[in-house]
C-alpha cells in the first residue's frame, strides 16, 4: 500500500525537457502530441509488469502534455495511451486501446510479443484500416523505463582523432565477440565484450581508431521475420531514439553501454553509432500501433499529399519520419545530443541520410535538419557521416552534402571493385578515387577526409565472398534468393564458392590484399568492414540482415591464410600511419615547384608522367602514382608541417607481371613496404634498397617510401 501511495502524489510538472526526468523526489512526464484529446500515463510493477495506476495528463502547453508524479525511482515502468481521432483518410490514427512507447523513452525493457493487437484496425478486415480494433496490447508490449543519468565517467575525454587520422571499423555488437574465445562466455556479443581487453587488443593491432557500430537504438524484430523464425539482426527498425538495445547488455542496465564507451576511449578508441532516423518499426499504414503512430501519425510521419490515408515511403520500409516538421527535428536533435552529451559517443552514421534532408520532398542541402545540426553547438564538433542516398525521386546525392559532413562514397566501392573485379581495365577509373575523389567532394568546398573509402560494409558481400562469388546465395532469408543487391561487381576467380582449387584460392587472396592496399594507400578515411581482416565469409549471402547466427557472427579460429591476412592489415594500417602523404587534408594541386616537383604526380610504368593521350587509351591496366613528401605543407598557422617520405605506388591490374621504372629523386633509393604479390604483403627482399626498375607480378600493387631530402 505504501508504494501505491507514493505513486499517487501527481504535480503539475513542467512541459519540458520531454520524456521522463527523475529528479531524485520523483518523475516528470511530457508528451508531445497535436491529435491527442486527452493523454493518460500507466504505470507498472517492475516485477511482473502489471499495470498499478493511470494518470491522465491534464496540463498542456503548446500540444506538450505533462504532469510529475512524486515518488517514483529508476527503474519504474510506464507507457502511454493517448485518446484522439481514428481516421485513417486524413492521417489520425488515434486509438487508446494501444499502449505507446514514449518517443523520449531513455530505457526500454521487455519483447514485443506479436499479435493482433499491436494494430489499430481488425487484421482481417475487409475495409483494412478503416476497421477499429479495441483488443488491448499492453501485455505483450516492451514498456519505458526511468533511468538514472548518472554515471561516474572518471577522467574519460574523447579521443578527438582526426578525420585524416582515422580509421573505421564497421561491426556489430552481438557478431563481433558471439564466438571470441578469450571474452568470457557471459559477455560474448554485449557491450561490455566489444570493450573487453580481447576486444581491444584486436581492434588496437589493426590501427583502427573508431568502431562505427550497427544500430544500438532499440529495435525490434519485424512480424514476418518472426514468423519465418528470423530476426532483425542488423537493427534497422528503431522504435527508440534514446534507448540502447538492452538485448546487448550482459547486465540489462544502460550502464553497461556507458561502461563500454569509457574503455574505448581509454584505449583510443572513438564510438560511432550507425542511427537510423529516416523511418521507424510501425511500417506503412497497415503496419502496428507501438509509438509515435499512435501518439500523433500526422506530425511524425509524411504522408501522401494526394491521400493522407497513406504514407510517403523515402526508405523502402513503408513509412519516413517528416524531418520537414520541426517538432521532428527538435526529436532527431534532442537524439543526438543525448547520445554525445550523455553516452559520450564521438559521432555517428546517418542510415539514408539524404530522407533527413528533404524539404517537402526534394533534397535540400540547407534545409531544417541539416541547418540544425550545422548551427548546433554540440552536434557541430562531432564526426557526421551520410550515407548519401535513399530510395526516392532523385535519392542519389553523392556529394552533394555540405560542411562539415563527410560521405559513405558509394561510388568509391563501385570503381575500386569494377577495377579489380575484372568489370574495367582502365586505371584512370582508378585514380580518381585513389586521389581522394576531388571531383565529388571538391565542388562543396571540403576536403578528402568528406570521402569514407569502402569496399564492403555490412550491406552486401564480406571482402571473402566478393572474391568467392559471381552471384548472390541468400536462399537461408526465406524470400527465394529475390532480396538483396544483384548487380555485385565480383568476381569468383575461376570458381563459384567452397573450392579445394590451390590456383584459384591463391588468386583469391591476393586479390583480397589488392583490394585492402588500395582503400589504405587512398587519400580519404579507410572504412574496413569487421572480419575482412580475417576473410569472414558468409557464403554468398549478400543480405544477411536477418541471419543472427554462426553465418554472419565473427569467427575467431584462423587457418594459415587467414592469420597472414590479419597481418598484412596490420601492415597496412601501420604504413598509412607513418606516412602523412596517405592522409591528406587538402587535395593535390598538381602544380611543380621551382624544381619541377609535385604533390601528387602520375607515371607510365616507363617512368614519364602520364600525358592526356595514355589517359585516353582504351585499356590502361597500369600506373604508379607518385605522392611526394616535401609537398605535404598542410600544416595549421604557426604549426611545422608534417614530415613524411616520398610515397609510389605501383598497380597492375593485367595478368602478367610488369616492369615499373623508378623515378630519381633527392631521397636516393626505395625501400618497397608492400608487395601483394606475396602471401604476408611482406616485399621479397624486403629492407633492400631499389632503384632502376621494380617488377611488379600481375594482379598486384606495390608501395615504396623514400626518405625526403632537401
Amino acid at each position: 500500500m505504501a508504494h501505491e501511495r507514493r505513486r499517487s502524489r501527481v504535480r503539475t510538472g513542467r512541459p519540458f525537457p520531454l520524456g521522463a526526468t527523475w529528479d531524485g523526489r520523483g518523475v516528470n512526464f511530457a508528451l508531445y502530441s497535436k491529435a491527442a484529446e486527452r493523454v493518460e500515463l500507466c504505470l507498472y510493477d517492475r516485477a511482473d509488469q502489471r499495470e498499478t495506476r493511470r494518470i491522465e495528463l491534464t496540463h498542456r502547453l503548446h500540444n506538450v502534455r505533462y504532469g510529475y508524479v512524486a515518488g517514483l525511482v529508476p527503474g519504474d515502468l510506464y507507457g502511454y495511451r493517448v485518446h484522439g481521432p481514428y481516421d485513417p483518410a486524413q492521417g489520425l490514427r488515434c486509438n487508446p486501446h494501444k499502449l505507446l512507447l514514449d518517443p523520449y523513452a531513455k530505457g526500454i525493457v521487455g519483447t514485443l510479443r506479436w499479435g493482433p493487437a499491436h494494430y489499430g484496425y481488425e487484421l482481417g478486415a475487409a475495409e483494412a484500416d478503416d476497421s477499429y480494433s479495441t483488443l488491448d496490447n499492453a501485455a505483450d508490449m516492451p514498456k519505458c523505463l526511468v533511468v538514472d543519468d548518472a554515471f561516474d565517467w572518471g577522467e574519460d575525454r574523447p579521443p578527438g582523432t582526426a578525420l585524416a587520422d582515422s580509421v573505421f571499423y564497421e561491426t556489430h555488437v552481438k557478431g563481433f565477440t558471439r564466438l571470441h574465445p578469450d571474452v568470457a562466455p557471459e559477455l560474448r556479443g554485449t557491450y561490455a565484450g566489444l570493450a573487453s581487453a580481447a576486444s581491444i587488443d584486436h581492434l588496437k593491432s589493426l590501427g583502427v581508431t573508431a568502431v562505427e557500430l550497427l544500430p544500438v537504438h532499440a529495435f525490434v524484430d519485424d512480424h514476418h521475420l518472426v514468423d519465418q523464425g528470423l530476426t532483425n539482426y542488423w537493427g534497422y527498425n528503431t522504435i527508440g531514439f534514446f534507448a540502447p538495445d538492452l538485448r546487448y547488455s550482459a547486465t540489462g542496465t544502460l550502464a553497461e553501454f556507458k561502461g563500454m564507451v569509457k574503455l574505448l576511449h581509454a584505449a583510443g578508441l572513438e564510438v560511432i553509432l550507425d542511427v537510423v532516423y529516416n523511418h521507424t518499426a510501425e511500417g506503412n499504414h497497415l503496419g502496428p500501433t507501438l509509438s509515435f503512430k499512435g501518439i500523433d501519425h500526422a506530425t511524425y510521419y509524411r504522408l501522401s499529399p494526394e491521400d493522407r490515408r497513406y504514407n510517403v515511403d523515402y526508405t523502402g520500409t513503408g513509412n519516413t519520419l517528416d524531418t520537414h516538421n520541426p517538432v521532428v527535428v527538435r526529436l532527431i536533435v534532442d537524439s543526438l545530443r543525448y547520445w554525445v552529451q550523455q553516452m559520450h559517443v564521438d559521432g555517428f552514421r546517418f542510415d539514408l541520410a539524404t530522407t533527413l534532408a528533404r524539404g517537402e520532398s526534394h533534397f535540400e542541402p540547407h534545409g531544417r535538419f541539416l541547418s540544425a545540426v550545422a548551427h548546433d553547438p554540440v552536434l557541430s564538433k562531432v564526426k557526421l557521416i551520410a550515407e548519401p542516398w535513399d530510395v526516392g525521386d532523385g535519392g542519389y546525392r553523392i556529394g552533394a552534402f555540405p560542411k562539415p559532413w563527410s560521405e559513405w562514397n558509394g561510388g568509391y566501392r563501385d570503381t575500386v571493385r569494377e577495377f579489380w573485379c575484372g568489370l574495367g581495365a582502365h586505371v584512370g577509373s582508378l585514380a580518381r578515387p585513389l586521389a581522394g575523389s576531388s571531383e565529388t567532394y571538391q565542388p562543396s568546398g571540403r576536403g578528402p577526409t568528406a570521402s569514407v573509402n569502402l569496399v564492403t560494409v555490412h550491406d552486401g558481400f564480406t571482402l571473402h565472398d566478393l572474391v568467392s562469388y559471381n552471384a548472390k546465395h541468400n536462399e537461408a532469408n526465406g524470400e527465394d534468393n529475390r532480396d538483396g543487391e544483384n548487380h555485385n561487381r565480383s568476381w569468383n576467380c575461376g570458381a563459384e564458392g567452397d573450392t579445394d582449387d590451390e590456383v584459384v584460392l591463391a588468386l583469391r587472396e591476393r586479390q583480397k590484399r589488392n583490394l585492402l592496399a588500395t582503400l589504405f594507400v587512398s587519400q580519404g578515411v579507410p572504412l574496413l568492414l569487421h572480419g575482412d581482416e580475417m576473410g569472414r565469409t558468409q557464403r554468398g549471402n549478400n543480405n544477411g540482415y536477418c541471419q543472427d547466427n554462426e553465418l554472419t557472427w565473427q569467427r575467431w579460429e584462423l587457418d594459415a591464410r587467414q592469420r597472414a591476412l590479419v597481418a598484412f592489415v596490420q601492415r597496412l594500417a601501420a604504413l598509412r600511419r607513418e606516412q602523412p602523404a596517405l592522409r591528406r587534408r587538402r587535395w593535390f594541386t598538381a602544380e611543380a615547384d621551382d624544381e619541377g616537383r609535385k604533390d601528387v604526380a602520375w607515371l607510365e610504368p616507363g617512368g614519364t608522367e602520364m600525358t592526356p593521350e595514355h589517359w585516353q587509351q582504351a585499356e590502361l591496366p597500369a600506373v604508379a602514382m607518385l605522392l611526394c613528401g616535401w609537398r605535404i605543407g598542410e600544416q595549421a598557422a604557426g604549426e611545422p608541417a608534417p614530415v613524411g617520405d616520398s610515397v609510389l605506388v605501383l598497380v597492375n591490374r593485367q595478368v602478367d607481371p610488369l616492369d615499373f621504372a623508378l623515378p630519381v629523386l633527392r631521397g636516393g633509393d626505395w625501400a618497397p613496404r608492400i608487395d601483394t604479390r606475396t602471401a604476408s604483403g611482406v616485399p621479397a627482399r624486403e629492407g633492400e634498397p631499389r632503384s632502376g626498375s621494380y617488377t611488379v607480378a600481375g594482379r598486384s600493387v606495390v608501395v615504396l617510401t623514400q626518405p625526403v631530402r632537401e
